[in-house]
């Protein structure tokens, strides 16, 4: 290839990077990277951050419905106990994997551990 082409050539595997024809090139596709990486980081902080809180009170008609009918014959303390285990592990994680600092993924991961901890204390209540 020329150093004045104008092509770019596909990269040979997922390891190798495009190669462009000049570095103009090379800085503006790397800063529309950057651009779509920060646009896609914002939507997804937003994503996480209203769909957990979503989550988090979706638990709550199902702690009524427990509680009000006094039957429990539809829900699986075996799932609810996996679910608690699987949402204190991952604050666990997520904890650990950021250097041991809070962040919103490890206590929303706590609040979902708690919700579903409280699910399946009702359930269990239920079942003595």
């Amino acid at each position: 290839m020329s150093t004045t082409s104008v092509e770019m050539r596909p990269p040979a595997s997922d390891a190798e990077p495009a190669v462009l024809a000049s570095p103009r090139d090379a800085a503006r596709a790397i800063g529309l990277r950057q651009v779509w990486r920060t646009r896609y980081l914002f939507v997804l902080t937003w994503a996480f951050t209203l769909l957990n809180s979503a989550r988090v009170l979706s638990y709550l008609p199902t702690l009524w419905a427990l509680t009000s009918s006094g039957d429990s014959s539809q829900h699986s303390l075996w799932t609810w106990g996996m679910w608690t285990g699987a949402n204190i592990t991952m604050a666990a994680w997520l904890y650990e994997q950021q250097g041991q600092r809070w962040n919103r993924a490890v206590a929303v991961n706590l609040v979902n551990a708690s919700m579903c901890a409280a699910t399946f204390l009702v359930i269990a209540a239920l079942r003595m």
